[in-house]
């Protein structure tokens, strides 16, 4: 009986080395993910290109390899959409999508919109592949603070 019982509790244990170690090893491999959104811009919501380039979504890519985002799209609750063409978010990097009109750069890509796109009490931004497979989504629902860590 004891025999069975120090069986029993060696696999139960390694079993449980087994679990703990599967999120560490997905951890390891990262993910493009959303990493903050900055949906109450500084100030008054003037409509000004400054004031809608200060609401942001930024993307960071935490895997060891460059992926291509051209077809991902990123949309928020009311079905606003921003579609990436061609580019690519190097290992590492953080991309910053601005709601406004500007020059796309490799660490900030541009809407190009007249109006805000997320609302400054509730949202949620949802980030899809090419394909159309959800990614990642990121929501919030407060007044208090002015951006989400995701």
């Amino acid at each position: 009986m004891l025999r069975i019982r120090t069986l029993a509790a060696a696999a139960t244990a390694a079993a449980c080395a087994g679990v703990l170690a599967l999120p560490a090893q997905a951890e390891a491999a990262g993910s493009v993910h959303l990493y903050k959104i900055y949906y109450d811009s500084p100030g008054k919501d003037t409509r000004s290109n400054s004031s809608l380039n200060a609401e942001y979504v930024q993307i960071r890519n935490t895997t060891g390899r460059s992926v291509s985002l051209k077809g991902w799209t990123l949309t928020d609750a009311s079905r606003h959409k921003y579609t990436f063409g061609t580019y690519t978010l190097g290992s590492g990097k953080t991309v910053t999508v601005r709601t406004g009109k500007g020059t796309n750069t490799q660490a900030t890509r541009y809407q190009g919109r007249a109006a805000y796109v997320w609302n400054n009490d509730k949202d949620t931004a949802t980030l899809r592949t090419s394909t159309g497979r959800t990614q990642d989504t990121c929501s919030y629902n407060s007044t208090r603070y002015d951006y989400k860590m995701c």
